[in-house]
C-alpha cells in the first residue's frame, strides 16, 4: 500500500510539473529572431512579413477554421488588426493545420471563412507545415508579438478569457505592443497559450 501511495504521488507531481506555464522545448523563444516566409493568403497571392510597408511589428497569430476556440477569438483578432494595423502592428493569421486530418481547415474552406467574417488582415496557409514548428507554436490561437527587427517579444495568449470578451481582465497582446511602443519591458512575455492542438498528418 506504501507503494501505491508514493507511485500515485509520483504521478501528481509529474502531472503538475507538466501544467507549469513553460516555453516550448523547440521553436522561438523570446528573443529570438524570426525568419521571414512567404506563403499563399486567402486572397490568391503569396504573402511574407517584409512586403508589409512601414510595419513596426507584427502579430503572428496561428489559428484555424474550425477550433472553437479560434472561433471565440476571430472577432477579437478583427478588432485588434482595426485598432493596432494602422499604428504599425497588423495581424497575421496563419493556418498550420493539415486539412488531411481536419477538411474544414482546407484552403478552399479558408477562403469561405475570410469571406464570410470579412477578415481585415491576412489569412495564410502553411502549406506542408513548415512555418509553425519553426516558431513552436502548438495551439489555435497562438500568438508570437514581433518587433520591426522580427525580434520576438511576446509569446501566448490574446487575453485571459477565451470564452467571453466581457469578462477580459488583461488583454497580453495589447499590452505588450504598448510596452514596445513606450521602450519598457514587456511584462508579461509569455503566457500560456489555450486552445485547440494543432493537428498533423501521422506521416509527418
Amino acid at each position: 500500500m506504501k507503494y501505491l501511495f508514493s507511485f500515485i504521488g509520483l504521478i501528481s507531481l509529474l502531472v503538475a510539473f507538466k501544467s507549469i506555464d513553460t516555453p516550448p522545448a523547440t521553436g522561438y523563444k523570446v528573443g529570438d529572431i524570426a525568419s521571414d516566409f512567404k506563403l499563399k493568403g486567402t486572397d490568391g497571392k503569396t504573402h511574407s512579413l517584409s512586403e508589409i510597408k512601414d510595419a513596426k511589428g507584427y502579430i503572428v497569430v496561428f489559428t484555424c477554421n474550425h477550433c472553437p476556440y479560434s472561433k471565440m477569438y476571430e472577432d477579437r483578432l478583427i478588432a485588434l488588426h482595426k485598432s493596432y494595423a494602422k499604428k504599425g502592428y497588423p495581424v497575421i493569421a496563419i493556418n498550420p493545420n493539415d486539412p488531411a486530418v481536419v477538411e474544414e481547415d482546407s484552403f478552399d474552406a479558408m477562403k469561405e471563412r475570410s469571406k464570410e467574417k470579412n477578415f481585415p488582415f491576412l489569412y495564410l496557409f502553411d502549406d506542408g507545415q513548415k512555418v509553425f514548428p519553426k516558431y513552436g507554436a502548438t495551439k489555435t490561437p497562438h500568438v508570437f508579438l514581433l518587433d520591426k527587427k522580427r525580434t520576438v517579444r511576446y509569446i501566448g495568449a490574446i487575453d485571459d478569457n477565451a470564452q467571453n470578451a466581457k469578462d477580459v481582465t488583461k488583454k497580453y497582446v495589447e499590452l505588450a505592443i504598448q510596452s514596445i511602443v513606450t521602450n519598457k519591458k514587456v511584462d508579461p512575455n509569455f503566457t500560456k497559450a489555450i486552445g485547440c492542438g494543432i493537428k498533423v498528418a501521422a506521416s509527418n
